[in-house]
């Protein structure tokens, strides 16, 4: 069976590439269309066929340019150019088009309306709620593509019942559990970059997000530091949000030695050196269907702190500890336990790491996607 695993801003590499590596070792002939990768991608095809369609003319800009609003509204305009006129022959000759992610949705609209009777169309809804609201017009209509395709791929019980309430057939929607990933490993210059703590050290890493609730976290650090609390926090990762105020709110309180940043689009190593430094690692989040970060660290068998939004919700308690999603002050209880006792970290740490290892692998997921693929192409023989 050909595959076209379609992720246009490869907004989740890691995922695309396990995925895919995994389908073509199952004996399908897959190729990822995405932008030109970079140099903080860590995807190195196995199997399969890469195939940078989409972005060409604005990655090659964003040295000049930046990422700033000129960036955005030139990679607007491309994708859209491409949505509407651009060769589909690619797409067309695979047996099913599955799209990861939607980046534009007036844009996608057009494409998907492009390729519908040509090709079986399927869809991952990582979230039910498109960018979990913070993207203004790029999601705006997005509830609408979900009617175009074929099947749509869920990862739990959460997203599924989300899309019912908005209208989706149940038929229509097929569970397959996320496993856990695998950044690429830090090596011995990435460990040597990412300072030893002298104290607790928490983590927040990933991109940054209103959704994700930095606010709420620094909140809770800093009514621990004011009372006494010996700990530092790191953020590590993009934002793409005003982070400014976050940060001016901790020095002008005192604290700015114990917050340490790392901003910007770091490699996979990066992070996985950060993860390796830290005691916790934190999930704030306000609302979620499934993270990937969260699924990416298990491995590293740290104490894992969340909110009880979406997945987490469901998480045994030996997974990890969680406070309400938004509350800032039971997120700052959960950390003090944490904090203060080794022994509790390592005990939730471990449960953490043997939660990782119960959960179904990639070969898994894969098998149960060719089964989903099979299914839609009987349908629309």
């Amino acid at each position: 069976m050909k595959v076209a695993m379609v992720d246009p801003s490869l907004f989740t590499g890691r995922y695309d590439d396990s995925l895919c590596a995994e389908l073509a070792a199952a004996g399908q002939e897959v190729t990822l269309f995405a932008r030109p990768m970079r140099a903080t991608d860590a995807i190195v095809p196995e199997g399969y066929a890469y195939a940078p369609r989409f972005f060409r003319h604005s990655e090659a800009l964003r040295g000049r340019i930046g990422e700033g609003r000129a960036f955005r509204l030139v990679k607007a305009a491309e994708y859209g150019a491409a949505a509407a006129f651009g060769k589909l022959d690619a797409l067309e000759r695979a047996d099913v088009v599955h799209f990861q992610w939607l980046p534009l949705a007036p844009a996608d609209r057009i494409l998907l309306r492009r390729l519908q009777g040509r090709t079986a169309l399927v869809h991952t809804v990582h979230n039910a709620q498109a960018y979990h609201s913070d993207a203004g017009v790029q999601g705006r209509g997005y509830r609408g593509l979900l009617d175009l395709f074929d099947a749509l791929v869920v990862h739990g019980d959460t997203t599924r019942r989300a899309l019912e309430a908005q209208g989706v057939r149940r038929e229509r929607i097929h569970v397959t559990p996320h496993p856990p990933m695998r950044l690429a490993k830090a090596g011995v210059e990435e460990l040597a970059a990412i300072s030893d703590p002298s104290v607790p050290r928490l983590l927040f890493f990933g991109t940054i997000r209103p959704y994700k609730g930095v606010d709420v976290l620094i909140e809770a650090c800093l009514s621990l530091w004011r009372s006494g609390v010996g700990f530092e926090l790191v953020l590590a990762g993009k934002p793409f949000m005003d982070v400014a105020p976050l940060a001016d709110a901790v020095r002008e309180a005192g604290f700015g030695d114990r917050l340490v940043t790392d901003f910007g689009f770091l490699t996979e190593a990066r992070l996985d050196a950060h993860m390796a430094k830290a005691d916790m690692i934190v999930f704030p989040y306000r609302h979620i269907d499934s993270s990937g970060a969260f699924l990416s660290a298990l491995h590293h068998g740290k104490a894992m702190v969340t909110s009880d939004a979406g997945m987490f919700a469901a998480l045994p308690a030996s997974a990890a500890v969680r406070a309400p999603a938004g509350n800032a002050p039971a997120l700052a209880q959960a950390l003090l336990r944490l904090i203060e006792s080794p022994a509790i970290r390592q005990a939730a740490g471990a449960g953490a790491r043997a939660y990782g290892e119960t959960m179904g692998s990639w070969k898994d997921m894969a098998l149960t996607t060719i089964g989903i693929y099979r299914s839609v192409a009987a349908s629309k023989a």
